[in-house]
């Protein structure tokens, strides 16, 4: 049986509640994309279904033939493939197909990092407490995708709606996350 990175953090993030509300989504397939010819991205995004950003610092997401899948823009040739666990096989299969002879890679990482999903009012104000990214929504509406560091730990950040984000953390940091959350919320819960 495997464990998530946060199960033993599962009540403490649940205590946070009456702040925001902290999932843990495990497991999740995770492809790393590095292509840069149009073409190769156009006929991967068309053989999954879902188009590949144009826009840096963006994601986009839809339901193709492997399901639920988002694409985040990681960098000018680097790109995430996100969908529910248990896809990574079959998503590498259609990608390296779609790439054929393009130079390029697809690689299953969906082992190195965890999903905590962040919903609530409070959510950009207690990130705000350890990420130098504007996340005034102004600066990041939603559909906005960055790697930048969160308390000093490496992350994908996703803003999925006004009061809501998406983490990706690498597993082995997950922990000491949680950790951080917890206190940077602390002065919010001491507010009647």
């Amino acid at each position: 049986m495997t464990v998530s990175p946060l199960a033993a953090w599962s009540d403490r993030l649940a205590a946070l509640a009456p702040v925001l509300d902290a999932t843990e989504v495990p497991f999740r397939s995770q492809l790393t994309v590095r292509v840069s010819d149009p073409d190769a991205i156009a006929a991967m995004g068309s053989t999954l279904g879902v188009g590949f950003p144009s826009a840096a610092c963006t994601f986009t997401s839809g339901t193709g033939p492997c399901g639920d899948v988002e694409v985040l823009w990681l960098g000018p040739d680097e790109f995430l493939v996100t969908a529910p666990p248990g896809q990574q096989v079959t998503i590498e299969e259609v990608l390296r197909g779609a790439l054929g002879t393009a130079r390029g890679s697809v690689v299953d990482t969906s082992a190195q990092r965890t999903t905590v999903v962040l919903q609530g009012p409070r959510v950009r104000d207690v990130l705000a407490h350890g990420c130098s990214v504007d996340l005034h929504p102004a600066s990041a509406p939603r559909g906005t995708c960055v790697q930048t560091l969160l308390a000093r730990t490496g992350i994908v950040l996703q803003v999925t709606g006004d009061d809501s984000v998406t983490v990706l953390v690498r597993s082995s940091f997950a922990g000491y996350l949680a950790a951080w959350l917890v206190d940077a919320c602390t002065e919010y819960l001491a507010v009647p």
